[in-house]
């Protein structure tokens, strides 16, 4: 049976702080991302809009550059629409950008891949007031050459069921590529980023909450290939807080992985 989808597919590039919601997904009754973009996008679109996004972030994580995709048959020009619905947004919710996509695009089926970044304040001092709301404060010293070492251990294409936290959605393929595991340091700022095909549930805080067990000196490096090899969520260190992830970029097709935000950001402006 053919089913008529409305005229115009757009992406829509959507920045968040997530502290105050519940996730992205919508939720009755819970304040989330999606359900403040519907909200605010249904009277300017003049219908409730199905929104679907490339990864559906937790209670707590952010966004630079979460891609999300809806289907309208309203005529509204795309530039009105971006500065009517920010306007209406909160504070800590932002469209960054609207495009018009070819119809088969879908936001999370059409995803190649996406970089996630961890941010970790090692210091017994607490972070900035700004800076608080996107980073794990943690209080003991962290060796970054030792993280590093273990990261390496994880990059290419592995089975990660060591660190896929159980869910009624857990996948039965575990197979994932990783691009860029690596930690920097900046003064007391460490961030962990990491770019990949693919990532289960919870994936990257429990790749970061295995890889502070070894700047702390719990773990080996060594023992990361112990920890794929167990297929065993038991056998990986434990889930870092939501608070220090943020999602900065979602990969279509062959867009290069070297792109950091800025440039995605004028890239896709």
């Amino acid at each position: 049976m053919n089913i008529d989808l409305p005229a115009r597919n757009l992406r829509l590039i959507v920045a968040y702080q997530g502290t105050r919601y519940h996730g992205w997904q919508f939720q009755p009754g819970r304040p989330t991302v999606e359900g403040q973009l519907r909200t605010v996008l249904a009277p300017i679109l003049q219908h409730v809009p199905a929104i679907s996004a490339a990864g559906r972030t937790d209670a707590g994580v952010h966004a630079m550059a979460q891609s999300a995709g809806l289907r309208t048959d309203s005529t509204i020009d795309l530039h009105r629409l971006r500065l009517a619905a920010n306007s209406r947004l909160p504070e800590d919710i932002a469209i960054r950008s609207i495009e018009e996509m070819p119809r088969p695009w879908h936001a999370t089926a059409s995803a190649s891949g996406k970089h996630y970044r961890y941010c970790i304040w090692a210091d017994s001092d607490k972070p900035l007031y700004s800076e608080a709301p996107f980073f794990y404060h943690f209080y003991r010293p962290l060796d970054v050459d030792l993280m590093n070492a273990a990261a390496r251990l994880l990059l290419g294409t592995h089975d990660f069921k060591s660190f896929e936290t159980t869910s009624r959605e857990a996948r039965e393929n575990t197979v994932r590529t990783l691009h860029q595991l690596e930690v920097s340091r900046q003064g007391p700022r460490l961030q962990v980023d990491v770019r990949g095909d693919g990532f289960l549930y919870r994936m990257v805080r429990n790749l970061v909450g295995t890889l502070l067990d070894v700047g702390r000196g719990k773990r080996e490096p060594e023992t990361m290939t112990e920890i794929l090899a167990a297929c065993d969520r038991r056998a990986a260190g434990g889930t870092a807080p939501a608070l220090g992830l943020t999602m900065m970029r979602v990969y279509y097709g062959d867009q290069p992985w070297h792109l950091d935000p800025v440039e995605a950001s004028a890239h896709e402006a």
